[in-house]
């Protein structure tokens, strides 16, 4: 489709993309453990009611102010920064993140605007997979590679499955390439009807 508005397309490579997972979680799960710990129940966030002193206040604020998904960030985040595991963890995975910025940097003196799939499965159903973090964490990988090299993203409708369920086309831009992208994106929509049609969940 895009070749037939103009686009010329050829393959680049990503090489560290596969460990952008490791790369992301470890280092969104830090940067909650620090910036959420300020949320004690005194200076910000929920207060707990009936608590018998200030470590029982943090307890019980933060048991009740928190939901389980950013308990278990927190819990990771707090381990990653540990003392011992900081370099091997936090430090570490800021290397990485280094890496795979170079590779978008390569990428991009080869091609304007990158073109892949937004996830690796289509859409799931709603709370399908809530009760398997890991597996929400997984359908993440192609996305969170963009986010930690600091590039913009645009996830536009490209078909359904056979049971309705939408798939995503993810097109990829350089550091502040956000008007090239928003082009590319609308010249797809111009040329396909996906984004006009709605999906089925209902099957």
């Amino acid at each position: 489709t895009l070749e037939g508005r103009g686009a010329r397309v050829r393959e680049v490579s990503l090489p560290h993309g596969k460990y952008s997972v490791a790369v992301y979680y470890i280092l969104a799960t830090a940067e909650a453990s620090s910036n959420l710990a300020r949320y004690d129940g005194v200076k910000y966030g929920h207060r707990a009611a009936g608590a018998r002193d200030l470590i029982d206040q943090y307890r019980r604020s933060r048991s009740e102010g928190f939901g389980p998904e950013v308990r278990r960030r927190i819990m990771l985040g707090t381990y990653a920064l540990s003392s011992g595991y900081y370099d091997a963890y936090y430090r570490k995975a800021q290397q990485v993140r280094t890496l795979i910025l170079n590779d978008f940097t390569a990428a991009f003196g080869e091609a304007d605007v990158l073109a892949g799939p937004t996830a690796p499965t289509a859409a799931f159903r709603i709370g399908e997979k809530s009760d398997d973090p890991l597996q929400m964490y997984l359908s993440d990988i192609f996305t969170i590679s963009v986010s930690l090299a600091g590039v913009p993203g645009l996830s536009v409708p490209c078909g359904f499955t056979a049971a309705g369920l939408p798939i995503g086309l993810q097109l990829i831009g350089p550091a502040f390439g956000e008007q090239a992208l928003l082009r590319v994106g609308h010249a797809y929509q111009l040329a396909t009807d996906w984004h006009t049609r709605r999906p089925r969940y209902d099957r």
